[in-house]
């Protein structure tokens, strides 16, 4: 388990965060850039000291400010992953990995040189020299070499910065695996959403500095307080669920949340896997009865719990579709004045089963 507890002041910033992070588990230190996200991270890392305040690991204080400790960076065994890699250029890759492993003595060491380069499906790379690797390939040496430092924390700033979607999506499943093998709490520093939702358990808002909420990641996005900081990110509701079916037949599948059933396309997850979806406001129409013959899938039967005026010519109208769940549909205002949707209005949620965003996780 990480603690972090702390407060500093760099250049015209001022820190304030304060969040816990179990054994394998992810929790993303999301915000807009200049935050203070990456100064998080080089605290945790030793790199910036704060002023006030206190790190620890499994009980292990790293930083306490009260007791004057202050481990350094190579004691604290903090695996860090660049936005650049930062990789030896004159070092093959196998030399690349063995410097992150010879960090730890032999006898602090838990990872196995073999199981690192099979788990990140680097063994073929072994004698190429990173200069002639590709993005990807790059990002999972780099991934390698902290690993073989066998940390007890793993910090990752912006890791996927510079890759393409293609790149991003083939390193997204590696990140998914050390976060569910190697069982180490992970602090993933980024500003995409997308990236966001694929991997995190837990998410740190972060604005300003300071820890705005910190939550699961689904309690953390839904919250109202969080949507005037997600900036251009689109309103949405976001959900968890289980894969309960596939339709083989018309390429659908069926997710379970706590709240409702959603057909999806093309999830490839087996039965009984979870998986979280993103519902756009944009993307999510209204009509007072039950509609017939139309094409959309998904029609979820509610109450409109409030209207809130964009100002853009548009509203968002907050559906309820039960005690736990509300859902936001961006509609015009002429439509939501056609409809007079006003609260305690019945509707019907309207949602194209093509348009819901879906990330697969590997939760047992």
């Amino acid at each position: 388990m990480l603690n972090v507890e702390v407060e500093g002041k760099i250049g015209n910033l001022d820190i304030e965060v304060q969040f816990t992070i179990d054994s394998g588990s992810l929790t993303a230190l999301f915000g807009p850039s200049g935050a203070g996200k990456t100064t998080i991270i080089n605290m945790i890392a030793g790199l910036i000291t704060p002023h006030h305040g206190n790190i620890s690991v499994n009980g292990n204080t790293l930083f306490d400010s009260r007791r004057s400790i202050n481990a350094s960076p190579n004691q604290r065994r903090i695996g860090y992953v660049f936005q650049d890699n930062q990789l030896f250029p004159h070092l093959s890759v196998e030399g690349n990995l063995r410097y992150g492993q010879k960090l730890q003595p032999k006898a602090s060491r838990y990872t196995d040189f073999g199981e690192v380069t099979q788990l990140l499906g680097i063994t073929d790379l072994l004698q190429r020299k990173p200069g002639s690797l590709s993005g990807g390939e790059q990002k999972r040496v780099a991934l390698g070499r902290a690993l073989l430092a066998s940390p007890q924390v793993l910090l990752m700033d912006e890791p996927l910065t510079g890759l393409d979607q293609a790149r991003t999506e083939e390193i997204l499943p590696f990140i998914d695996q050390i976060r569910r093998q190697v069982r180490l709490p992970i602090v993933y520093v980024s500003h995409n959403l997308d990236e966001v939702l694929a991997l995190s358990d837990q998410i740190a808002l972060i604005h300003g500095g300071k820890t705005e909420l910190v939550g699961s990641t689904e309690d953390v996005l839904n919250n109202e307080k969080a949507k005037p900081l997600l900036g251009r990110n689109e309103p949405s509701t976001v959900l968890s669920g289980i894969v309960t079916s596939h339709d083989a037949a018309f390429g659908l599948s069926t997710v379970e949340t706590a709240a409702v059933s959603i057909q999806v396309p093309g999830v490839v997850s087996t039965v009984g896997s979870k998986v979280r979806l993103r519902l756009l406001a944009r993307d999510v129409s209204l009509a007072l009865s039950r509609p017939q013959d139309i094409s959309v899938l998904n029609v979820l039967e509610g109450t409109v719990h409030d209207v809130a005026d964009l100002s853009t010519g548009a509203v968002i109208v907050k559906v309820a579709l039960n005690r736990d769940l509300i859902i936001d549909a961006r509609v015009t205002k002429r439509a939501c004045d056609n409809l007079k949707l006003t609260a305690g209005v019945n509707v019907f949620a309207l949602i194209k089963s093509v348009a819901v965003d879906k990330f697969q996780r590997t939760i047992p």
